[in-house]
């Protein structure tokens, strides 16, 4: 099989029903869900629903070919396909979507059809029958939306942004709360927003002798995943591993160059021509956890420290919003020990 492969096939489909089963996918050993972030509908079928469906087993002959025959068996129909098989490793890597019919407005849909119970079925049998470490089906419209808290420190611009993207829909999750180091006044812009759509703000005090972490785990023990917009903390290997899941930090530099603190400052002093924004999984070795997302902008001698800080934080903000969206839609899986596929 080639190292890589897309598949794109579009077509209304005539017939069918589909209640897909929430289910969850892990980035090393973290849980992890999707939301609703797919291409519309065509106008004629206004009642489509999309479904995601990500697998990953040793490759072999077939595995395209099943699952395949398994989502049209029951009237699906696939209309785009990501598969990757990375060079002299016998891993196969899949991330397909498509639109099924749902009628009316009660969730109305036909049991003989493919009911939750045999969709676990199906998906179970290809499971064992490709020996898959992760097989993953998730209907945005029907499942519940990541549960996030975003922790920060005293600049806001990476915070502020996931705020307004949340309110205006463009993130496909809830965020149950903001964490910080710095306490914030009552009548400050960010407290009211957070007031006006009842997201609770947290002040927990860090020094170099307690960083709170205890009193942090207690408020994101039912959180999906963390989001650290510009937190100035490092967390311990203690508290990841009692939070157990997937962590996303957004470092304003270009890694793996300029890691640590004020890596505009160090780029600018550097001289470089390109500087950049990466947002990677957190791991216990600072900034070297797996990559999700980079982005770069040229910058010139003309520009000096300030416009360099400027261009860092756009980079930042969208960064950090385009590696949650990856997130969500199931688009990032691992791959070896300190890498990730993105589909």
């Amino acid at each position: 099989m080639s190292s890589s492969v897309v598949v794109q096939r579009r077509r209304v489909v005539c017939c069918s029903k589909l209640l897909l089963l929430p289910q969850v996918l892990k980035f090393a050993t973290r849980p992890f869900r999707s939301d609703d972030l797919s291409p519309p509908p065509p106008p004629s079928s206004p009642s489509l629903i999309h479904g995601i469906h990500v697998f990953q087993c040793p490759d072999s002959v077939g595995i395209v070919a099943k699952l395949s025959e398994c989502i049209a068996s029951r009237g699906g129909n696939i209309l785009g396909a990501d598969v990757f098989v990375p060079e002299n490793k016998n891993v196969f890597y899949s991330r397909r979507f498509g639109f099924v019919w749902w009628r009316g407005s009660d969730f109305i849909f036909d049991p003989f059809k493919w009911p939750r119970a045999q969709m676990d079925e199906d998906f179970l049998k290809l499971s064992k029958m490709f020996k898959a470490m992760r097989s993953v089906v998730r209907v945005p419209n029907l499942d519940p939306k990541f549960k996030i808290a975003v922790l920060a420190s005293k600049q806001e611009h990476c915070l502020i942004d996931l705020l307004h993207s949340w309110q205006d829909g463009k993130l496909p999750v809830d965020i149950s709360c903001v964490i910080s180091n710095h306490d914030r006044g009552l009548n400050t812009h960010l407290i009211r927003f957070l007031e006006r759509n009842a997201i609770p703000y947290h002040y927990v005090r860090a020094d170099n002798q307690d960083k709170g972490e205890e009193e942090i785990l207690g408020l994101v023990q039912n959180t999906d995943f963390l989001v650290l917009a510009r937190y100035m903390q490092v967390l311990s290997g203690k508290f990841l591993r009692s939070y157990g899941k997937d962590i996303i930090n957004i470092h304003h530099g270009l890694l793996p160059s300029f890691k640590g603190g004020n890596p505009s400052k160090q780029a600018f002093e550097a001289g470089v021509k390109l500087i950049g924004a990466t947002c990677h999984f957190v791991t216990e070795e600072l900034d070297s956890g797996p990559i999700i997302e980079q982005m770069v902008e040229r910058v010139s001698h003309r520009d000096n420290l300030r416009s360099f800080v400027q261009k860092s934080e756009n980079l930042e903000k969208q960064c950090l919003a385009q590696a949650i969206k990856s997130y969500c839609e199931l688009r990032v899986l691992p791959y070896q020990e300190n890498k990730t596929v993105v589909f």
